[in-house]
């Protein structure tokens, strides 16, 4: 076993598994197990073999916890879909989709109301100056659907670059952008979709050693891609301005800037996919703002309203707005706006600004999560990298050190990353893995001791994994 950069720490306390919450209630639980059972006879669940998996029930969820079929209380370090960012059950988000509820429960996107109205005007309040109009969708796939479409209306080209280990959406448009995995089953060349490698210092295509190369090569690489698939068939690029479920790399210094003048040079739109991002998750409102980039289509949904109601949109910047002041947008949903979504956004964005989420998050992340995740890489092997910002980070797990052999290959699980879950649940934390890696992305307004409590969890758990490395 491979034990190179670790450091020997004092032993913890063994953690106790988690047991039943005295709290809930046998009644909550038999509703529990019939929801189980109508679900598995019932509910296609998404990105699934139907017939391998057994869902968790979940019974209740408050603030940043959730309790399971079993009446567990767990540590919520997934917020579910990386969208909870408020926490579960915000009173003063639930009163206000309950009082719109009682005034416009919907209504037709062509009519103007007070909800969507307020919506907008917050979130245009929220992004750079010139991006000051909101087209608003159900989710973030439709958001990306759309501001690609825009952005090839207003160019008049048809051609889209992006990353490759991105993740843009399920839909039909969506999903052929997206550059991981789970494109291949819908991959085809119709959807006039181009790729590029994105910057990844750790597994560096690149062979780059430090940042500075690893932007200056990236950046060179992104131009030839551009040149040789034409500057004149394409709309834009579109990129997570810092990857989700594709590892959480934020880019390098350097690249974004250079991303946003190459778009410049060659005629291009640049579309920030700040879906699972934005709205407070790396310590900024959006995640562009940590290199003073500004894009000229923002995607968003998620943490816009925690997820409480499905909403999700487009910023666009007012070039963009002017290709359609007298020209009409072939493009629309039933739902869009919807007032629910729209008053749960109001009083999501309200409450982040009064209680100060944005800035807990970057706090956590520079005093928290990043501090304890370094003593985690150095007392663990399995380890092979840590990175993130704010309440977003990756812990990127293999099974050596100098190969970088990782614990799961790419597109797939394991054993031991299975293994690692089931131990971090059983003793009360939920959280959220892809491939070979496990992020810790908390609601923004985690306390400390929660924090700390699911970290350490954690590092008990990866005692596991660390049996796996090898020589």
């Amino acid at each position: 076993m491979i034990m190179t950069d670790t450091v020997a720490t004092p032993a913890r306390p063994a953690l106790e598994p988690a047991t039943r919450d005295p709290k809930i209630s046998d009644e909550l639980l038999d509703q529990g197990r019939e929801a189980y059972r109508v679900d598995r006879e019932h509910v296609f669940h998404s990105w699934s073999a139907q017939q391998k998996i057994t869902p968790m029930t979940v019974v209740r969820a408050e603030g940043s916890h959730l309790w399971d079929g079993e009446g567990r209380k767990l540590i919520d370090f997934s917020s579910q879909m990386v969208n909870t960012n408020i926490g579960h059950s915000h009173p003063a988000v639930v009163a206000a989709i309950q009082e719109q509820a009682a005034k416009i429960a919907t209504i037709a996107p062509s009519h103007a109301n007070d909800a969507r109205s307020e919506a907008a005007r917050l979130i245009c309040e929220l992004a750079p100056a010139g991006l000051d109009h909101v087209f608003f969708t159900n989710g973030g796939a439709d958001a990306v659907e759309h501001a690609i479409r825009m952005a090839r209306i207003h160019t008049g080209k048809h051609k889209v670059l992006s990353a490759y280990r991105s993740y843009h959406g399920g839909t039909d448009l969506a999903v052929n952008v997206t550059g991981d995995t789970r494109r291949f089953d819908a991959d085809r060349s119709s959807a006039g979709v181009a790729r590029f490698l994105p910057p990844y210092l750790y597994r560096s295509y690149f062979h780059a050693q430090d940042e500075q190369q690893e932007s200056e090569r990236a950046l060179e690489h992104l131009e030839q891609v551009i040149q040789l698939e034409g500057a004149k068939n394409i709309a834009a690029i579109i990129l997570e301005t810092v990857p989700g479920t594709a590892g959480i790399y934020a880019p390098p210094p350097g690249y974004l800037a250079g991303v946003r003048e190459l778009t410049r040079k060659y005629g291009l739109l640049m579309i920030a996919d700040e879906v699972m991002a934005g709205f407070g998750r790396t310590g900024k409102w959006f995640a562009f703002e940590h290199w003073d980039v500004t894009p000229d289509l923002i995607t968003f949904a998620k943490g816009v309203n925690s997820g409480y109601v499905p909403l999700g949109g487009v910023v666009i910047s007012d070039e963009v707005y002017g290709t359609f002041a007298e020209y009409p947008y072939q493009g629309g949903l039933t739902y869009s706006g919807h007032p629910l979504a729209c008053a749960a956004a109001v009083a999501t964005i309200t409450a982040m600004r009064d209680e100060q989420m944005v800035e807990n998050a970057e706090r956590i992340g520079r005093e928290v999560i990043g501090p304890r995740l370094e003593q985690i890489k150095q007392r663990h092997p399995c380890v092979g990298d840590v990175r993130g910002l704010g309440a977003f980070w990756a812990v990127e797990l293999v099974k050596n050190r100098g190969t970088k052999e990782p614990m799961a290959a790419y597109g797939g699980t394991s054993p031991e990353m299975n293994e690692l879950v089931a131990e971090c649940k059983r003793l009360g934390m939920l959280p959220f893995n892809n491939y070979n890696r496990v992020h810790v992305v908390p609601p923004l307004n985690t306390p400390d001791d929660v924090l700390h409590r699911g970290l350490d969890i954690l590092d008990q758990a990866l005692e596991l994994t660390d049996r796996h490395v090898t020589d």
